[in-house]
């Protein structure tokens, strides 16, 4: 082997020593040195090249941060996905306003036709690359340095998804290195399923058939064809995937949600083509199925023009995104460690934590499910819409929110109803206004005004009966007073009921009796009962205002908070805060929040029946008979209505055992809805008839709920006990003698009439215009009813109160209580003889015209031939009797203190009239007594007549303290009648005044 490597060896020597060897031999050598020298050259040349271009390439990343995969990760999962709100039971209503839709699907949910189409389309290397295309990238650099007019592209799905999820759309050599770098890097913290996934859900698709901007592949699907990402079909496919190159472009839809004109949906189109025909070169797609694809009419596949839901159903979606961010702020807060009760009196804290809520829901892909029944809620809205009764819309000058110009705006009478379930508070359905256009507010919800009377119940009578003062039927003093410059009046007319029962009181919402129990009782400060009950705007004043007894609040309350607390009373005393949103689940369908219900024992459930009791009368004999009349069925309903000032605002708000209804009508801009009252109804009538139209409404789509199967029950405690009418005291021998002994419900537990009525006292009564006074000293004793009952002048006293009033007042014509043997003052009789009367014949029956006002009764004599008999005597309320025929009668006036009035003209049976003699038969009052004592004004003026007096008769009203207003009042045939009636007037609680106009 050795021997045939020398040979060989041996012979390469002799070819080299020849001479074309050695010039071949030189010439390659100095090619062989060319080629290592330009080698050597183009190496040092790329490394420099590489050098400066690593260099530049690290002074253009050299500010991007080292990122960690969970930082990564956590960047590329952010998909700030739209927050959906449902009705109750899953019903869909639609997405929250938001500047970008988007809902997150799984790669697994989405089309494979959508998937090759992508691919295809937008990255043909993807499975192999490791993030970048080398060859893109430099073709991209090439086109950019010499500002080439087309444009490839080089982007891998992975640069496209940093660029979207963690750096920006800035056209920049910087922004485009660091996406090199992190897509090299994400390449390495994610599979390939996981970014091909993010791109799908990240990916800007143009807008959808409501003209909101859209991304991701899922949203995309439904906002332009309504079908999930996994039903689409290979057009539909292809089409949406061509979109991203040219959302704006190629979407079919406006910003407005219209479909484009057939020549703006022509590069939607042709772009659908060309990624049809990358798929079939792709081998995704067969030649067939490219053909059928191409000549399909994808334009037919587009959907309708869609409604957002804060068009269609706005008030709910605006008050459902409030509510989700008041939930999420809590939740912030207490995450913080933050007392979310801080969020309710600090102002800028709670700025800060609805700030980063907004944030959240509006990006977080919260799922808002709501208590609204759809059903209910449209019905609501269809009732109230064809209601034909509001009132008088007016034209008023406003500023357009866009230009700001002055224009005209349309100022209707606006509304805000609510019902709710009692036993659970969830908000069934509610009523925002007439338009949303016309203004946003929800007057349901956001609205705070005065609520008159529906007032009374809440903070004047349920109190009262909780603290023991009253049973259902206890007598109320009905009587006007004043404090200051305020008088206050009852509503619709200025009358006095007198005494009068609670129950009667409440049901025709009577303000003089309100009011002055309510004085009775606020030293207590009844209105911490409203704060249990949740109304939010209570201020000091409201505390201590006598007026706030009527509804006149200083800021006001909701038709929401105002209904919820009647919902106490349904509810046995327990108030259950009312709510819209049941629960609010994160992406993953974890419940981040639940609606948990937490009574407050406000009242006893004693008192919540005695007054549900107190307002069925509302409904069959008050305030809301139109109401109840309205309604198409019969449940057992208890409700009270109410009106503010000058009938700015009307109320009703009514409950049976299941639901509470509460309804609202006023203008924005406060004004009386009395105006062109002759094309309308009046004002309360309109309410009962909103009320029972939004009720029949409600019972049309679930009668089982709205008409409650069963009727409210009365706990053992409430028990139905006798009284005496007049004292609300355990009845006297007095009392059930003249007929007053009432019954009605009472609290056992807290309340029983024991103590024995002393408001009654043996007396000697006349009747005056229907009216009982005590008989004076000189009333004749034919008009005078002997064992009767008085009241106790101290009894009267106590009554009245330190408001003070008119006795007189105490038990007027139109009093349930009044009684013909009852007399609660003396009247106050003005000292001259009556007027004379005029008689007149018809037959055999004698009639005669009525005389002054203290008269008592009349003598009829009969005077034929000269004579004159007393033929009978008659009470003031009788004008006519029968006599017998051929005879001639006159007529003679008495009043209280036994003056008669001169004869009347004389009248015959089957004769003519003739005048009186006047110096004959003329009957002449009894002489006067000459003590002034005799007519020493009464009880209440005690020491008060002793001074001379012609008469004596001294005054009937010395109601002065310590009868300091009564003194002198003997003297002048005791004409001085100064009602004495100032004394304690001014020594109840300092208020401010209520409303000019009265309550309801």
């Amino acid at each position: 082997m050795k021997d045939w490597i020398e040979k060989i060896n041996a012979k390469i020597d002799e070819l080299l020593e020849q001479k074309w060897m050695k010039t071949l031999r030189i010439s390659g050598s100095v090619t062989w040195n060319l080629f290592l020298l330009f080698l050597v050259f183009a190496l040092v040349g790329t490394v420099f090249v590489g050098s400066v271009g690593a260099g530049y390439f690290a002074s253009l990343v050299k500010e991007e941060p080292l990122r960690s995969k969970e930082e990564l990760r956590e960047h590329i999962f952010n998909y700030e996905e739209t927050s959906e709100i449902y009705f109750a039971n899953d019903i869909y209503i639609g997405k929250l306003r938001t500047d970008l839709d988007r809902r997150e699907t799984s790669l697994s949910a989405v089309a494979p036709d959508v998937i090759n189409a992508v691919l295809a389309t937008e990255d043909e290397y993807f499975r192999e690359h490791n993030g970048i295309v080398p060859k893109a990238v430099i073709r991209g650099l090439l086109q950019d340095v010499t500002n080439s007019a087309t444009q490839t592209g080089g982007s891998t799905l992975t640069q496209q998804l940093i660029k979207n999820q963690v750096l920006t759309n800035e056209v920049s050599y910087e922004r485009k290195a660091k996406e090199i770098l992190l897509a090299m890097r994400l390449e390495h913290f994610m599979t390939k399923e996981e970014i091909l996934e993010s791109y799908l859900n990240i990916i800007p698709y143009g807008r959808n058939a409501s003209g909101r901007n859209i991304a991701g592949v899922e949203t995309a699907a439904d906002g332009i064809f309504g079908v999930k990402a996994k039903d689409l079909s290979l057009p539909q496919a292809a089409y949406i995937a061509g979109i991203p190159q040219a959302p704006y472009a190629y979407t079919p839809f406006t910003n407005t949600g219209v479909l484009k004109s057939e020549e703006a949906l022509k590069p939607g189109i042709d772009r659908m083509k060309t990624v049809l025909y990358r798929m079939k070169e792709a081998g995704y797609i067969t030649d067939s199925q490219y053909k059928d694809a191409i000549n399909y009419d994808i334009t037919a596949d587009f959907r309708s023009p869609e409604i957002a839901s804060e068009d269609r159903y706005p008030w709910l979606t605006y008050e459902l995104e409030n509510r989700a961010k008041e939930i999420i702020a809590a939740k912030l807060a207490k995450e913080d460690g933050v007392d979310p009760e801080r969020l309710t009196t600090e102002k800028k804290l709670k700025e800060k934590y609805m700030i980063l809520a907004d944030r959240d829901v509006r990006s977080k892909g919260y799922r808002i499910y709501s208590t609204i029944n759809k059903d209910m809620y449209d019905a609501m809205q269809k009732a109230a819409d064809n209601f034909k009764y509001y009132g008088h819309t007016y034209t008023g000058k406003g500023k357009d929110p866009i230009t700001g110009e002055e224009i005209d705006i349309e100022m209707p009478v606006q509304v805000g109803s609510i019902l709710i379930e009692n036993n659970t508070g969830r908000i069934l359905s509610f009523l925002g206004g007439r338009d949303f256009k016309t203004t946003e507010l929800n007057h349901a919800t956001q609205a705070f005004r005065p609520n008159g009377s529906t007032m009374k119940p809440l903070l004047v009578y349920a109190p009262a009966v909780e603290y023991g003062v009253i049973g259902a039927g206890s007598p109320l003093v009905d009587v006007k007073f004043s404090i200051g410059s305020w008088s206050p009046n009852n509503y619709i007319t200025s009358d006095e009921r007198g005494l009068i029962p609670a129950r009667e009181a409440l049901a025709d919402s009577q303000n003089l009796s309100a009011l002055r129990l309510y004085n009775d009782i606020i030293n207590k400060r009844p209105a911490e009962y409203l704060a249990k009950m949740g109304f939010s705007k209570l201020q000091p004043e409201d505390y201590t205002n006598l007026a706030t007894g009527i509804g006149a609040l200083e800021v006001g309350t909701t038709v929401e908070e105002n209904t919820n607390a009647f919902a106490t009373f349904a509810n046995g005393g327990q108030f259950i805060e009312s709510y819209m949103i049941e629960k609010i689940e994160d992406l993953d369908g974890n419940i981040i929040y639940q609606h948990e219900v937490e009574p407050v024992q406000v009242f006893s459930p004693e008192t919540s029946y005695i007054v549900t009791d107190m307002m069925r009368d509302v409904l069959t004999k008050g305030t809301g008979t139109v109401a109840r009349n309205t309604l198409k069925f019969s449940s057992d309903f208890a409700a009270k209505t109410g009106t503010s000032q000058e009938y700015k605002d009307v109320w009703l708000v009514g409950y049976n055992p299941n639901v509470s209804l509460g309804v609202w009508m006023g203008y924005d801009k406060q004004r009386s809805l009395y105006a062109f009252n002759n094309t309308y109804l009046q004002p309360s009538v309109r309410i009962n008839k909103l009320w029972g139209t939004l009720m029949n409404a409600m019972y049309d789509v679930d009668p089982k709920l709205i008409d409650a199967p069963t009727n409210f029950k009365a706990p053992k405690n409430v028990v139905t006990a006798s009284f005496c009418g007049i004292s609300g005291l355990a009845p006297s021998a007095a009392c059930s003698n003249a007929g007053l002994v009432r019954s009605d419900l009472f609290n056992a537990k807290v309340f029983l009439p024991s103590q024995p009525d002393d408001s009654l006292a043996s007396s000697s009564v006349v009747t005056i215009k229907g009216k009982t006074y005590n008989a004076h000293p000189n009333t004749p004793s034919e008009f005078v009813k002997s064992g009767g009952a008085g009241i106790n002048q101290a009894f009267i006293k106590r009554m009245l109160g330190r408001l003070g009033g008119n006795p007189g007042s105490l038990l007027p014509k139109n009093s349930s209580l009044s009684n013909s043997s009852v007399s609660a003052v003396d009247f106050p009789a003005d000292g001259s003889p009556p007027a004379t009367v005029t008689a007149a014949i018809n037959g055999n029956t004698l009639s005669w015209s009525g005389s002054s006002n203290d008269v008592v009764g009349y003598r009829i004599y009969n005077v034929t031939n000269g004579g004159n008999t007393l033929v009978n005597s008659v009470l003031e309320a009788t004008q006519s009797i029968s006599v017998a025929s051929g005879q001639a009668y006159v007529v003679v006036a008495v009043d209280i203190t036994g003056l008669t009035s001169a004869q009347s003209n004389v009248v015959s049976t089957g004769g003519s009239e003739t005048e009186p003699d006047p110096e004959e038969n003329q009957e002449q009052p009894p002489t006067p007594p000459t003590n002034g004592n005799e007519g020493s004004g009464n009880e209440n003026g005690s020491n008060n007549g002793n001074g001379s007096g012609n008469n004596g008769t001294g005054t009937e009203n010395g109601n002065g303290s310590d009868g300091s207003n009564g003194s002198n009042n003997g003297n002048n045939n005791g004409n001085n009648n100064d009602n004495g009636s100032t004394g304690e007037n001014n020594g109840g609680t300092t208020t401010t005044p209520p409303p000019e106009k009265p309550s309801q």
